[in-house]
């Protein structure tokens, strides 16, 4: 898995999309593949993209879902799959309850795919930097 982080409007997905030419990637946007997405991907031998990761977490936690076990349970079926997220801790500490908890859930989330990750890149500008 690689995951690919960095502030809203960076270019993280295309620095992604520069890595592979032609249609050999599916992208989700702020959703995780189906299962039938999954197997389209694998017959088509397509890498998955997971573009606005952050906002996938965000509707998961406002119903009540468990986005931490999702997304453990598809890397599982699926290790190869490339993640892209803004980074949303820095700044203000929210007043809101939901956006404190948003805010730590998704940088937790983050902290644990970093460590799964075979590799982690921040993009600046377009420019991508390796940080793992």
């Amino acid at each position: 898995m690689r995951l690919v982080i960095g502030g809203y409007a960076q270019g993280k997905l295309n620095y992604v999309l520069r890595s592979y030419q032609g249609d050999h990637y599916m992208v989700t946007d702020a959703a995780i593949p189906s299962e039938g997405q999954l197997q389209e991907a694998v017959a088509e031998n397509k890498k998955i993209i997971i573009n606005h990761f952050h906002n996938w977490v965000r509707e998961r936690i406002s119903k009540r879902g468990n986005p931490e076990q999702e997304i453990s349970s598809l890397l599982e079926n699926d290790p190869e799959i490339i993640i892209i997220s803004d980074e949303i801790g820095n700044g203000i500490v929210p007043v809101d309850v939901f956006e404190r908890e948003y805010r730590e859930r998704t940088g937790r989330i983050l902290v644990n795919l970093a460590d799964r990750a075979e590799e982690v890149v921040r993009v600046i500008c377009g420019i991508g930097q390796k940080i793992k």
